[in-house]
């Protein structure tokens, strides 16, 4: 198997491409921590890695706390004594809502969780990446690196941006440690994440925007699925990449070339 034996850290594990990308990463023979905040759907990710006959363990952390972050590459370093794989996944949408009536606390909790989050997540998995070279994959997105449209996602646009300058920055650091550091960007993915953005006042913020018809060309409109976005976070968490760092991959089925 691609992963034999490897410890994986997947953060946002309890639900959509976090939570695909660990049954995947598992059944490819990584060993995973499945972190998140919501314990019983990270201990439902958990059990049924455990029941196909795999190993994983559940954390529940706040990603854009430093102390909580530390303990829980701790706790996988106590467990299985190394981590090969870092996918920092976990992210909110925030607020939408044009800048005037945007809340600097509203701003400000996009910034801590998307893009300090990373920043936390990478930073102390890296001492032990380091041991035997590794790979570590960041989530961005294709809002605020192909698609300016989303009227009021300001915020959350903005730490998509930084997460693709951010691997970029790390990818040269640590390619002599071989750690790969690349990004992916997703488009529309039937995931829970947009039932959670708070849309605010955004009736008459936007341009108009044309489309053609069918939202995103390669699906004839349909979204794609987290397994989907599993699967090429897969292949840069495998050998199969073994030459790519510092590298964006957007996968939305052109979505992005339509609505730049």
């Amino acid at each position: 198997m691609q992963l034999a034996q490897q410890v994986a850290l997947i953060t946002g594990a309890g639900s959509g491409i976090g939570k695909a990308t660990a049954l995947l990463f598992a059944k490819e023979g990584a060993k995973i921590a499945a972190l998140g905040r919501g314990m019983d759907d990270l201990k439902q990710t958990v059990s049924e890695i455990q029941q196909a006959g795999s190993e994983a363990i559940a954390i529940s952390t706040d990603i854009s706390q430093p102390e909580e972050m530390q303990q829980a590459i701790e706790q996988i370093i106590n467990q299985w004594g190394r981590l090969d794989i870092v996918f920092a996944n976990a992210g909110i949408n925030g607020v939408w809502a044009p800048l005037e009536e945007l809340d600097p606390d509203e701003w400000q909790k996009t910034i801590d969780v998307n893009l300090t989050g990373t920043y936390l997540t990478v930073k102390y998995a890296v001492p032990h990446l380091k041991k035997q070279g590794g790979s570590v994959i960041v989530t961005s997105s294709v809002n605020g690196t192909r698609m300016f449209s989303n009227t009021g996602a300001t915020a959350y646009a903005c730490t998509k941006a930084a997460q693709v300058a951010f691997t970029k920055m790390v990818a040269l650091e640590l390619a002599k440690h071989r750690i790969r550091v690349n990004v992916i960007c997703p488009g529309a993915i039937d995931t829970d994440i947009n039932s959670s953005t708070d849309r605010q006042d955004l009736d008459d913020a936007g341009e108009p925007v044309e489309f053609p018809e069918g939202k995103i060309p390669l699906t004839d409109g349909k979204s794609g699925t987290s397994e989907q976005v599993a699967q090429l976070v897969l292949f840069l968490a495998s050998d199969a990449s073994s030459h790519i760092t510092g590298t964006e991959m957007w996968i939305d089925g052109a979505q992005s070339l339509l609505q730049g």
